[in-house]
């Protein structure tokens, strides 16, 4: 058994160091005709608000079955097991309804505003952010009177920015 006497044998065990630190170029891509159309798609602020209205009405109706199943009725000691699954069902039914309308209106709301100040500021940043969370808020709170709409336009404001600075976007 022969011991390793050259350089050679050596160099071929152990990669140098300044071949281990060198990244790996990859070559840039250019967006094909269907991806840059699929982007200008995205662009139109009707086509983005429609799909978040669609998305926060799955989301909401998802919320409403569950909660709604959580309902207890008031009476339940006294109704059958097949009265209880009646009461379950139509109070889910009716909470998966109210808040799939609720989450509807709120991402069509937000996302609209957000994509059209977003176009006329021709800036992707932070404030629209705020000035849509702040007329969601709003708009989703006027019902309840003036002193309500203010409090919902600076409480969805602050929970918009909170959520954008969790997830980043705007770097």
């Amino acid at each position: 058994m022969a011991a390793p006497n050259s350089e050679n044998e050596l160099k071929t065990e152990v990669p140098s160091s300044h071949e281990a630190e060198q990244p790996q170029i990859q070559a840039i891509r250019m967006p094909s005709m269907e991806e840059i159309r699929a982007q200008e798609v995205w662009n139109n602020c009707a086509v983005r608000s429609v799909a978040s209205g669609v998305m926060g009405g799955g989301l909401g109706f998802m919320m409403g079955m569950f909660l709604g199943a959580l309902d207890n009725p008031i009476m339940q000691d006294q109704m059958t097991g097949k009265q209880q699954l009646l009461y379950n069902l139509k109070q889910m039914g009716s909470r998966s309804w109210s808040s799939a309308k609720t989450f509807a209106v709120m991402g069509v709301v937000f996302s609209a505003v957000e994509c059209v100040v977003e176009k006329a500021r021709a800036k992707h940043d932070t404030t629209n952010t705020v000035v849509a969370g702040c007329v969601t808020g709003g708009t989703m709170s006027a019902k309840a009177g003036p002193k309500a709409a203010c409090v919902g336009c600076v409480g969805f404001a602050a929970f918009s920015v909170a959520i954008e600075k969790f997830f980043d976007r705007h770097t």
